[in-house]
């Protein structure tokens, strides 16, 4: 009798650890990832512009994952030259400030204002903060257009 005794203490003793192992491993706080890396891929653009000519950039954002209430915005420097970029909607970008993506295939257009090599740095966030960047860079076309006949 005293063996059973001691045994069936030890068997409601095991169990006590188990259950409580069991309690403290379950967790209400459920880890959801909110961040997602990004890429900003373009076709190819022209390197070269005339004053006054517009190049088209078509722009595509790939997304590794995908969070709903997740934003993207977009902001632009020029630290050569002169021109003005705005999105196929016409709004035009101003340096520094930040504009809302579209969606997620979109259009920007960038038109010269100069005749010396021009560069634009195009940035594109996250609302969690993360950046990917773009620059694209334009030498004058200089070339004389050949006259009809």
């Amino acid at each position: 009798m005293y063996l059973r005794n001691v045994i069936y203490k030890m068997l409601l003793g095991c169990y006590m650890v188990v259950a409580l192992c069991l309690v403290c491993s379950c967790s209400d706080n459920v880890d959801i990832q909110q961040s997602y890396p990004f890429t900003v891929e373009t076709m190819p653009v022209p390197k070269k512009l005339k004053v006054g000519e517009t190049a088209e950039i078509r722009c595509q954002l790939k997304r590794d994952g995908r969070y709903l209430p997740t934003t993207y915005e977009i902001r632009y420097f020029q630290p050569d030259g002169a021109g003005s970029l705005k999105m196929s909607d016409g709004t035009v970008l101003l340096p520094n400030d930040l504009y809302p993506l579209p969606g997620e295939t979109f259009r920007l257009y960038y038109t010269s204002a100069s005749t010396d090599q021009q560069t634009i740095d195009v940035y594109f966030q996250d609302s969690f903060g993360t950046l990917q960047q773009l620059t694209f860079s334009f030498n004058n076309d200089n070339n004389k257009e050949e006259q009809q006949q």
